[in-house]
């Protein structure tokens, strides 16, 4: 009569826990009431039967740290539906428990010498092992078999339902972080495409202003062309529209990125950027001993199209008299692009504003954080993490 009063506190300690670490935490007390234990644990098989996950109360092993196949654990045999319970006075002699390849190393570890284990069912079909372990030997007998077996009763339908629920709930986590990571993707495309068709219009821009009008100059200048001078001077015009036009192509083909490498491209860059009117200080150090131009071809030209429009922004918009660019190796790959001009006037303009969208946009299609801030001019930072890095000593 007393162990049924046991069984329906078990049935209540039940009612409430949403997990089955904290059921068997919350039954633990009930149990030692009606069968003393050193260890207590449930053993869950996956649908398929070939793996186990365990969860323990008592003594702290490695069985619930990680999942194990069934074929290596100590109750295999209950859990291959081979039998209904093991019953042992000793388990550290036991070849039921202590077999070639089996995972005791906790028996052996805590002398969990007694040992009674009883097969949980549900609807007939075996999902699990209910396990109690004493250190003492030959601390279990057949009544005690019959007290686990009804306390299993309880637990197996309570602890399906609870590992049902788990896996719904993992299943609908990966379900939301996979719609999550496909929303990124396709945002990240639509901004991709934004910034393509603005590289696009830009290119036509400088074709127009540029290059058009230098060849509709020289149409002109053909039909009045008489003279070897006046030949010399075409061929001049000619000369001149060709070095424009392969400035575009080089903006928009980073060719001096491929031959020559990151730094000298940026500092070219930046040397073309500049007026002739212009009186700015440059300075371009690549700190990662050519780290950067190891990355791949897909990182470095966003990089170094960062770099570009970051430059261009404080060369045409913030009037800066010094412009510093720097590429480190601390925590991850560094790009810091500096220059003393007007701060955060510089991108206040529909133009710099645009181009510091673009720049946000590539810093995260290649998984880089972004950063600007304004002191004493403008500071752009962006940060490739150590897993986007190629491997170097260099990078901590």
């Amino acid at each position: 009569m007393a162990d049924l009063a046991y069984y329906l506190r078990i049935s209540n300690h039940l009612a409430g826990n949403l997990d089955i670490k904290s059921a068997l935490r919350s039954v633990k007390s009930e149990i030692d009431r009606i069968l003393e234990v050193d260890h207590l644990d449930v053993c869950l098989i996956d649908d398929k039967g070939y793996w186990n996950t365990s969860y323990e109360v008592g003594l702290r092993t490695s069985w619930s740290r990680t999942r194990a196949p069934v074929e290596v654990s100590p109750v295999r045999d209950i859990l291959r539906g081979d039998c209904d319970f093991l019953l042992t006075g000793n388990a550290l002699d036991d070849p039921r428990y202590v077999f070639d390849g089996a995972d005791c190393e906790p028996i052996l570890k805590y002398n969990m010498r007694s040992r009674v284990n009883v097969a949980m069912k549900v609807l007939g079909r075996t999902i699990g092992a209910l396990n109690c372990s004493s250190q003492k030997p030959d601390f279990y007998d057949q009544n005690a078999v019959d007290q686990v077996r009804n306390i299993a009763d309880i637990l197996a339908p309570y602890f399906y339902a609870l590992r049902a629920n788990e896996q719904a709930r993992r299943e609908a986590i990966m379900r939301a972080e996979l719609q999550a990571r496909e929303e990124g993707l396709r945002l990240g495309a639509l901004s991709l495409t934004d910034a393509l068709e603005l590289e696009r219009q830009t290119i036509g821009m400088d074709l127009h202003d540029q290059t058009l009008a230098d060849m509709t100059r020289i149409s002109r200048d053909l039909e009045s062309c008489k003279t070897r001078e006046d030949i010399e001077n075409l061929r001049g015009s000619v000369q001149n529209c060709i070095q424009g036009l392969r400035e575009i192509i080089d903006t928009s083909i980073p060719s001096l990125l491929e031959l020559f490498g990151f730094q000298h491209a940026v500092r070219t860059h930046l040397e073309r950027a500049i007026g002739a009117d212009q009186q700015i200080e440059i300075d371009v150090r690549d700190l990662t001993h050519g780290l950067i131009d190891r990355l791949p071809q897909a990182k470095r030209i966003a990089l170094f199209r960062i770099a570009q429009e970051a430059i261009n922004n404080a060369v045409r918009h913030a009037h800066a008299s010094r412009i510093e660019v720097e590429i480190e190796c601390r925590d991850g790959l560094h790009l810091h692009v500096r220059d003393n001009g007007r701060s955060k006037m510089a991108v206040e303009t529909k133009q710099a504003s645009g181009g510091l969208t673009h720049m946000r946009t590539r810093a995260r299609l290649i998984a880089a954080q972004f950063d600007i801030c304004y002191d004493s001019g403008t500071r752009i930072c962006v940060c490739l993490p150590v897993s986007e890095c190629p491997q170097s000593e260099g990078v901590a």
